[in-house]
């Protein structure tokens, strides 16, 4: 949890409304432990949404037309910004139930994913060629790992994003 001196302000929407949406503590919990040692003061708003809105978002910003688990969105205000937001993600329930399913994930710890691994896209991590993907999975790993999650690329074959 967050020191005195930290400060990490989280917003959630859940325009879907899917009963299986995790509580906004586990977000709290998630979105602070993606930043430990990079950020001890950041802003982020989450918005779980439905297939449709997921798709749209996908085919507007990454020429897509397909829903899928998370989308970044990182913020261009400079980052000392009272509080430094340092963007949105979109995060689709319903692909997120799907793929947990599929892969034998606990439903939790996909979502626990989902949220670092946007989180830090955010903070300008990345999966585009294989030393910068090793980087990232290393570092998702291990904040996984301290959470008490399993290794979350066992199962998965390096499809980030469909």
């Amino acid at each position: 949890m967050p020191t005195p001196a930290q400060s990490f302000y989280l917003e959630i929407d859940n325009a879907c409304n899917a009963a299986s949406v995790p509580g906004d503590e586990k977000f709290l919990c998630w979105f602070t432990s993606a930043l430990a040692g990079l950020r001890t003061r950041a802003e982020l708003a989450i918005r779980i949404v439905d297939e449709a809105e997921s798709a749209a978002l996908n085919a507007q910003y990454r020429n897509k037309n397909v829903a899928t688990n998370v989308l970044s969105f990182p913020s261009d205000l400079p980052e000392d910004c009272e509080p430094p937001l340092i963007g949105d993600l979109a995060i689709c329930a319903a692909v997120v139930e799907r793929e947990a399913k599929a892969q034998h994930k606990a439903l939790e710890a996909h979502w626990a994913h989902m949220v670092i691994h946007g989180s830090l896209h955010l903070l300008g991590f990345d999966h585009v060629d294989e030393d910068e993907a090793e980087s990232m999975e290393t570092r998702e790993i291990a904040i996984l790992q301290a959470l008490g999650f399993a290794n979350p690329y066992v199962t998965e074959e390096h499809n980030h994003h469909e």
